[in-house]
């Protein structure tokens, strides 16, 4: 075989790849996780389990927004708040579920932090508090700032005039961030 045959076959063959591995491990991952939400309820018939708990997280829905089975939620979720080692877990877990999910979103203002004083240097966060005069902190915001390639970010507090709006939606900012740079944007 020529030098150029190989070549070729190994740029073929890293572009299939390229297409190939990251739509496998999408599947993969999304049947493990619908596999294990399934056998949380164990039914015979695949998929049952996870329609069980689609069904039944969406009437627990329903009834937490009527106003007379409301208070009865607000009663768990108060006694919940006492319980020492759960209260951090449980408002924890509540908390970032709603910034993303909730009537409250967090992670909908993305913005440019400078992170030295010449502003040449920006990471790409979200807001997640405009107003954070209650530290005794008037003049700063609170960003969250998440790491590439990683579930894991930083928070920090910083000056207002070290943030700067960014002209896109929070989706595309988070696929931004979370890519290294690499997507996010349009081409």
């Amino acid at each position: 075989m020529s030098n150029f045959t190989v070549k070729r076959f190994l740029t073929y063959f890293f572009r299939g790849l390229l297409f190939v591995v990251p739509f496998a491990l999408t599947i993969y991952i999304i049947y493990v996780i619908l596999q294990w939400l399934d056998g949380l309820i164990p039914v015979n018939i695949p998929g049952l389990g996870l329609l069980i708990i689609i069904v039944n997280i969406t009437f627990l829905g329903y009834l937490a927004s009527f106003f007379i089975t409301r208070p009865f939620f607000e009663l768990f979720e108060k006694y919940l708040a006492k319980i020492p080692l759960v209260n951090i877990i449980y408002t924890s877990i509540k908390d970032l579920i709603g910034a993303f999910v909730g009537d409250h979103k967090k992670f909908n203002v993305p913005v440019t932090v400078a992170l030295n004083s010449e502003q040449t240097v920006l990471k790409v966060g979200f807001i997640t508090r405009e107003d954070l005069n209650a530290l005794g902190l008037p003049g700063f915001i609170s960003v969250y700032l998440p790491h590439s390639y990683n579930f894991s970010g930083n928070h920090f507090l910083v000056k207002k005039e070290m943030v700067h709006p960014l002209p896109m939606n929070s989706t595309d900012a988070m696929k931004f961030v979370v890519s290294g740079g690499v997507s996010g944007l349009e081409e």
